[in-house]
């Protein structure tokens, strides 16, 4: 695998932790008693944890390939390393 020059930019895992506290915890408890909607959120985490999975399976093979990896915890941080010094401003 080719050097990317910069670290692959991540969601931080809590990110997903928050989501999925927020799902499971306060969603799932308020739409429960409504079948279609307990299904959709029920969906919706099944989702979550894919995603939640296939970046660790990323994670694992930029570190197999030693490429470095970045969590981000704000799109502020993308911002700030990404665009150019002049532009960020």
């Amino acid at each position: 695998m080719a050097d990317l020059g910069k670290p692959l930019p991540l969601p931080s895992h809590i990110h997903y932790e928050l989501l999925l506290q927020l799902l499971e915890q306060q969603t799932m408890a308020t739409a429960y008693k409504t079948p279609h909607l307990r299904l959709q959120v029920q969906e919706l985490i099944i989702t979550l944890r894919k995603a939640m999975s296939q970046q660790r399976q990323l994670e694992e093979t930029c570190k197999m390939a030693h490429l470095e990896v970045e969590y981000q915890w704000s799109t502020n941080q993308l911002t700030e390393r990404f665009l150019p010094k002049d532009a960020a401003r």
